[in-house]
């Protein structure tokens, strides 16, 4: 870690996450310690939040909103698709961000708990995610929903499926998203990306780690298809405009830019922050790095931009 040169306040943080790394390296100790970890970063959960657990499409989901009467129009409402490699993550794990967004942001968030590897290996959450969108597009939602503002945003392993959904439903002339936002996002890019070895050992997700992510949730022979690598995808035209937070000393960072590059020149707009300073996994950091806390004011600014469009 000594030769990224982080902040006092971010490696701090990278020093505390790591004390969370069990000796138990099974699968359910990997998660276990995720966990631990993830409940640490957690803060209460502002007043005056409503919280369901409830599941649609046979999926687990989690919705946060104001405690109050929605809007005539329904609540604007946001899918959040958590990270972890498509391996760790849970409804509680990210907590932390979705009732922070629906606090601050006076919105309905819903986070998907969907089926992990390597249990279940791809396509099962990309499946989960495309079918609770379609439910909740279907009015199946118990919460009344206003149709003309939604987002859907993933961080990491969650910034892929957040892609690939909105691929799956251009490729399907369905609805689109006002906007996607992903957050430092794993999108399937090839092994000799620059940032692969530039970064290999960052802080928090290595390259290691990244291909063993990968090979649990991408099993066998290369998988060629964009709704698991949205960086194979044949065109990028059609798509919602994106907001993609790069994370300086991360492997991922060039997919991010990929994807970026990919979108502009098919004319969808998208807004690349560069993450100057920022690592992998880092959303936790709120309030203890400032360079944290100007990812977030980015992104609710961004947010907010989008949710308050028809």
């Amino acid at each position: 870690m000594s030769r990224y040169p982080l902040s006092a306040e971010l490696a701090a943080f990278v020093r505390r996450t790591l004390s969370y790394t069990s000796t138990d390296s099974s699968l359910q100790g990997l998660r276990d310690s995720y966990e631990r970890m993830c409940r640490d970063f957690t803060p209460p959960r502002p007043p005056g939040l409503a919280v369901h657990d409830l599941q649609l499409a046979t999926v687990p989901l989690r919705a946060y909103h104001p405690d109050r009467p929605p809007p005539a129009s329904g609540w604007p409402w946001l899918l959040y698709l958590h990270g972890g490699g498509w391996v760790l993550g849970s409804l509680d794990s990210h907590d932390f961000i979705c009732a922070a967004l629906a606090d601050e942001l006076e919105i309905l968030v819903i986070a998907v708990d969907y089926r992990r590897a390597p249990e279940h290996p791809f396509p099962a959450a990309f499946d989960d995610c495309l079918g609770v969108w379609r439910a909740l597009e279907q009015g199946l939602s118990p919460l009344p929903l206003d149709r003309r503002r939604r987002l859907v945003m993933g961080d990491s392993a969650g910034g892929n499926l957040a892609a690939a959904l909105c691929l799956a439903l251009r490729d399907a002339a369905e609805p689109l998203p006002a906007a996607q936002v992903l957050v430092y996002p794993g999108l399937g890019g090839a092994a000799d990306l620059p940032s692969r070895s530039r970064y290999a050992d960052a802080p928090l997700l290595s390259s290691s780690d990244l291909d063993c992510f990968q090979a649990l949730y991408l099993p066998g022979r290369p998988q060629r298809s964009a709704y698991a690598r949205p960086l194979l995808a044949q065109q990028f035209d059609g798509l919602p405009p994106a907001f993609i937070a790069l994370a300086q000393f991360d492997p991922l960072r060039d997919d991010g830019e990929c994807y970026h590059r990919h979108l502009l020149a098919a004319g969808v707009a998208s807004q690349l922050y560069p993450g100057l300073g920022l690592v992998h996994g880092c959303l936790r950091a709120r309030g203890l790095a400032a360079e944290v806390d100007a990812l977030y004011s980015a992104l609710l600014r961004y947010l907010q931009q989008h949710l308050t469009r028809p």
